[in-house]
């Protein structure tokens, strides 16, 4: 591949799988973040805070492809989630304007349709329901990468990502797992695949109880490999709470701060 690629939050948890899945893959592999990380042969690292502009310009510059992974992770204060999520997010779309990057892989979330009821299974083509302001924030992102798919003619993929672990840790998981390897795969399509426009897959594994449908997978090639089912006995009875933690798509996401009516959500 002749691809030159850039991680952004390439010190966090997904950006350091990333980082040693794709090492060597690519005659640039460059990797920003707030915190130094090391590179390896034919890499580069930039301490990056991309809420700064010129930071993010000067970042994207002669780069093929952004897979755009910082930002805070998890749910959190607003005046955390706003500069982090939101604002970064807009000067990395932007700056990979300038820059004449062509594609970007945007980190999304499942978080974006958390307040849907798990009973039933949800697609790409829903109406977002985000659970969080983190979900807003990442609402947000696809919007934005919409804007620039259609506006620029970038090529954007958002993955809305599930629970990315190592192993899945509860039942909820055994829908929503998203396995080390299958992320690097996840990744590696969506930088790889042949044209596309815009896309929003869910980043899951290859789960036997997934609820999610995920059409434009095919569009990027993305098969996983790995199954929560195989888990399911070392975590039976590992169950949420009643209430929206067990109701909703987004578990305990839906929980934080609930001073609602959860029969009022259809």
């Amino acid at each position: 591949m002749n691809t030159k690629v850039l991680i952004t939050g390439a010190a966090g948890e997904i950006g350091s799988v990333l980082h040693q899945g794709l090492k060597g893959r690519y005659p640039l592999l460059r990797l920003a973040d707030l915190r130094p990380v090391t590179p390896g042969p034919g890499e580069e690292a930039v301490v990056c805070d991309f809420t700064d502009p010129a930071a993010a310009a000067k970042a994207c510059a002669g780069i093929d492809c952004i897979v755009h992974l910082a930002g805070v992770p998890r749910e959190d204060e607003w005046d955390k989630i706003l500069p982090n999520n939101i604002t970064a997010t807009y000067n990395v779309f932007e700056a990979a304007r300038q820059a004449g990057v062509k594609r970007v892989v945007f980190a999304s979330s499942n978080h974006t349709i958390g307040y849907y009821r798990v009973e039933g299974r949800v697609g790409r083509d829903v109406p977002v329901r985000p659970d969080s302001r983190y979900g807003v924030s990442k609402v947000f992102g696809e919007a934005v990468g919409r804007l620039y798919a259609d506006k620029h003619g970038m090529s954007v993929a958002c993955l809305r990502i599930g629970s990315f672990r190592a192993e899945p840790a509860d039942k909820r998981q055994l829908t929503t797992w998203l396995s080390h390897g299958d992320m690097v795969e996840l990744a590696r399509s969506a930088i790889e695949a042949p044209e596309y426009h815009f896309v929003v897959v869910y980043g899951i594994s290859a789960n036997t109880r997934a609820r999610w449908d995920s059409p434009d997978a095919a569009k990027i090639g993305y098969a996983p490999r790995d199954n929560a089912e195989d888990y399911a006995a070392a975590i039976a009875g590992k169950l949420a709470p009643p209430g929206p933690e067990a109701d909703f798509h987004g578990g305990p996401f839906c929980a934080l701060e609930f001073t609602g009516d959860a029969k009022r959500i259809d």
